[in-house]
Parts: C-alpha cells; structure tokens; sequence
C-alpha cells in the first residue's frame, strides 16, 4: 500500500497547536523507549479504531515490532474474526417474513456480500438456509462497509457459532480466548500479529460486553482474576501506553494490581505481584477535550488532586463530565492527552515513529472520509481474510 505523506503531513497541520505539540513529545517518547529497548503498549476502544483502520495499523506495528502488548473490546475480537471490515446488503426485513419484535432498530435484515463460490466453502462447516441467500440479489436494499461478522447473515451467524467451539478449546488448553481466536485470524488483525509475535492482545474487563457469543465466551474463556493478572502484566512491561478512543480504562488507572493510581495497595499487602505507573509515559489520542480540561484544572490548581484527598466529587468541583479514567490521567505526571481526530492523529504518529526507528510501513490508515481512507477501507474489505478453522487447527495440534 502507498503511503501519501502530503495527507498525513496536512492531518498534522490541521490538528490544534497544543495537540500538535502533545503528538511530538509522544512520538519522541516512543522512539526513545524503543531505542533502549522499551515496550509500547496500546489500549483501543472499538467503533472508531475499527472503522478508521487504527486496529490494522496496530497490527502492522505488531508486526514490525513497535508495539509490544494491546488490550482492546470484545466487539474489536469479534469484528477481527470476520476480517475488520466487510460489505453487507442492508435490507427491509418484512421482505423476508422475519418479526419485526427481534428484527435489529430499522426493521432491517443484513447479508454479507459473498460469492455462490464462498458461500459453497463456508457450506462445508455449517449450514446454510440457502432458500433465504437466493432472495439477496433481487431483494430491494443498499450495500455498505461495516464492521465485519456483527449482524450480517451468514458471517455473524458463523462468528457466534465459532465462538461456541473457540470456547471449548479454551477450556482444555487454558489459554485465553483471544490466544486460540489469533491462531485462526488474519495475520493483518491484532490478534492474528499477535498470535505470529507472540504479543499478548486481550480484551479489557469493562469491555467484555459486546460481539455477542464472542463477548460471552472471551469472559469465560479465562477467570477474572487471571485475566486482570495478564493485563497487568502488559501494563507493567510497558514504558509507554498509548490509549485509543477507549471509554473505560480501569484497569490502568483503577486496576486492582497498580499502586499509583489504582487499587494495589492490598494485593502488595497481601503479598501478590503489583505495579505501578509511576515514571511512565500514558498518551491519550481522543475527541474528548474534558480530558485536557481536566488536565489543565490539575496543572493549574491541584484541584483533581485536592478533591480526592477532601473526599470531595471531581464532576462538582471541575464543572466537567468526569470519566472514571479522567482522574488518573490528569493526576499523573507523564499523561499527554492529543486532542483530535484519530483517524487523523494516527496516521502521523505511527508513519513518523516508524521514520524515526527506520521500518518500513506495509499499510497505512487515513481518516475515513478522505479518498485514500475509503480505498483503505475497501483495500481491508477486499484483502483481510475471516477467520480460519483449518489455520487454528494447525496451531491447536502444536500447541498439543
């Protein structure tokens, strides 16, 4: 894939000047961190890192060594089996005869644009009610890309069912949903480079509702306990966090492991393994400029600081929508929240570390709107495979 350096130095310029300073201090701070050897590790939410090629572009940096460890959704697991992205036919559901009552909001029923000749393979590991697939072509309705694998017929269906099986195995062999979903998955998604490296990509707790089967079966694929344990881990190893348009990031902040910021102080007590995000780099690419406010607040008076320390609530002190997460990142002294688009901000990030630590990029995200984000998303449409049983297979029988 080319990389258009005129757009991403013009999505730079087009970011305020604090949020272009905030970017520069951490780009510099992972190019330092990865030339004495550090770690990076990055936090996604879904929706947007999904849609704006973010989650392929941490995958290319798994691959190429800059990112060292991912905590993400269920939804991201679940949209990475089906290939990241798809194109679905969205149709009138009455066309079908479905009730309305459990048809999704719109009375709308999806069909993933799929050849007869993909159809006849997916047919060999389940089975198709081929009577409806007949009537996708004629049926009146518009295509779109979305999120793969979600509610579209017959993907979605296969995702959930795929769920059931990786589920099973996670149960014999102890490993984590993601793990044994990563030997299967496209070595372009983070869980598939994951897989590949070796580098750990797991769904944060708060994030574990959502993808359907595939968020249920991830939450009891592993105990809680161990599942925050591994997280940790992540945390612990890393000397930067950079967190992607995630809403709840408890587990850095909150965590029951971290002593800073979060809850540790009684797992030390009792003699468990903790960590603390003291002396590290926490970056934030994000829309929401309550969080530089916030930061601001505290930079300027202590006022998040000193309200913690009377008992007093932040949301009525700072006059601002307070995020549970809000409160550490202001508080700590490495946080920089770049403000902005992240379909804009990544782009600039990941090409000018890359520059920096001379690797060659393979793919590139852009902001969705523009021509060469909607070539990327249609290039990940056509290029990302779905999950593949017969590649998890393989890895299950090492494994053994």
């Amino acid at each position: 894939m080319n990389i258009n350096r005129t757009l991403i130095e013009q999505f730079y310029n087009d970011l305020d000047e604090r949020s272009r300073a905030a970017l520069d201090e951490s780009i510099a701070k992972v190019v330092e961190a990865k030339r004495r050897g550090g770690k990076v590790a990055v936090v996604t939410g879904s929706g947007p890192n999904l849609h704006e090629g973010v989650t392929t572009l941490v995958a290319e940096l798994i691959r190429k060594g800059i990112v060292d460890g991912v905590t993400t959704s269920s939804a991201v697991i679940n949209h990475e089996m089906g290939g990241v992205l798809d194109r679905v036919k969205m149709c009138p559901a009455n066309q079908f005869g479905f009730d309305e009552n459990v048809m999704p909001r719109g009375n709308v029923f999806e069909f993933t644009d799929m050849t007869d000749e993909q159809l006849d393979e997916l047919s060999k590991e389940m089975i198709l009610n081929r009577e409806l697939l007949s009537k996708r072509h004629d049926a009146e309705g518009h295509f779109v890309i979305k999120a793969a694998a979600n509610m579209a017929y017959p993907m979605g269906l296969r995702t959930e069912m795929l769920a059931d099986e990786i589920h099973a195995i996670c149960r014999q062999t102890g490993l984590p949903f993601e793990t044994v979903a990563g030997w299967g998955a496209d070595n372009r998604t983070m869980i598939g480079a994951g897989a590949e490296k070796g580098v750990p990509v797991l769904v944060t707790i708060p994030q574990l509702v959502g993808g359907g089967h595939v968020g249920l079966a991830i939450g009891d694929s592993i105990p809680i306990a161990e599942r925050a344990k591994r997280i940790s881990k992540i945390m612990s190893a890393a000397d930067v966090i950079i967190e992607s348009a995630v809403a709840l990031t408890q587990e850095i902040h909150d965590g029951p492991f971290e002593t800073y910021t979060g809850h540790g102080i009684w797992s030390w007590w009792q003699g468990q393994p903790v960590y603390s995000l003291k002396g590290k780099t926490l970056i934030r690419f994000d829309l929401d400029e309550n969080l530089r406010k916030a930061q601001d607040l505290q930079k300027q008076s202590a006022m998040i600081q000193e309200a913690i320390n009377k008992g007093l609530p932040k949301t009525k002190l700072s006059k601002i929508p307070f995020r549970m997460e809000m409160s550490a990142f202001a508080r700590h002294e490495g946080s920089l929240p770049v403000i902005g688009d992240i379909g804009m901000i990544w782009p600039v990030f990941a090409l000018r570390v890359a520059d920096e630590l001379n690797i060659s990029l393979d793919f590139m995200s852009y902001k969705q709107e523009t021509d060469d984000g909607k070539a990327m998303r249609q290039w990940i449409v056509d290029n990302i495979r779905p999950f593949n049983k017969e590649k998890m297979k393989k890895q299950l029988a090492n494994f053994r």
